[in-house]
């Protein structure tokens, strides 16, 4: 007899849904197993303090080279690094993988560009997954919305276009997850990014189809962990400064 009311009463607690919680002490849910490092995260314009300076506006080119491998032709004009047009593209000497990173960016006056050139130039991560940068103002340069400043580049439109008139500094802050491979070299994870521009959010950890392409449509290819970070020289007189980046180690 006392069997059947014990299966009885599972058969009511299962149907009416009702759980007994098991009583869980306070210790069994707390985590020690990864000490987080402490970083100064740096106030009234100072940067954390694990930061790797690319560029502070000085005459600090010694982390950036041309693609292949010669000094840097493009000019440092007071605080600002301006491209120099049919230069070509400038990378890191030092390769990475994910970072947290912040660059502002100015484009030319209009009159100095043409065409699909006003204020072209682009931040490409890893050397492979482009963030586009151009004049997007209020759309007076219209262009593909998957082009135009703050996109990923024939991959992803910017929720908002939070754009400032040419000659105005802007900036980017970003979030790059790096892709990762299988040791057969097939894909195990694809990339992600997060952007804000100007303060707003522009991109909220969207996933990478794969390395920028122009025509076509983007696929995955095997790399290494770590690549230099490019800055794009499309024949328009950008600036950038205050380039810092911070090393991640994601889980």
């Amino acid at each position: 007899m006392i069997y059947k009311m014990l299966v009885l009463l599972t058969s009511v607690t299962f149907l009416t849904g009702v759980v007994i919680a098991q009583e869980i002490s306070p210790e069994a849910t707390e985590d020690w197993s990864r000490k987080p490092p402490v970083v100064d995260p740096g106030i009234k314009g100072k940067l954390p303090s694990d930061a790797i300076v690319l560029f502070s506006g000085k005459q600090d080119l010694d982390h950036w080279e041309h693609m292949d491998g010669k000094s840097v032709s493009w000019k440092v004009e007071g605080e600002a690094l301006v491209v120099a047009p049919k230069s070509g593209d400038i990378q890191t000497k030092q390769p990475f993988g994910s970072i947290q990173l912040h660059v502002e960016w100015k484009t030319p006056d209009p009159k100095e560009d043409y065409s699909n050139n006003m204020g072209n130039s682009g931040i490409l991560l890893m050397g492979l997954y482009e963030l586009q940068i151009y004049e997007s103002f209020h759309d007076k340069n219209e262009i593909y919305y998957n082009g135009q400043a703050g996109s990923v580049y024939k991959q992803h439109i910017p929720l908002v276009n939070a754009c400032l008139p040419p000659q105005t500094w802007q900036t980017f802050d970003i979030v790059f997850e790096a892709p990762a491979f299988n040791r057969d070299t097939s894909l195990k994870k694809p990339a992600y990014l997060t952007v804000f521009h100007n303060g707003v959010l522009i991109l909220h950890h969207v996933e990478l189809k794969g390395p920028m392409k122009y025509q076509g449509y983007p696929a995955y290819e095997y790399h290494e962990s770590k690549l230099p970070l490019r800055l794009q020289e499309h024949n328009s007189q950008v600036s950038f400064r205050n380039i810092w980046l911070r090393e991640l180690t994601l889980h």
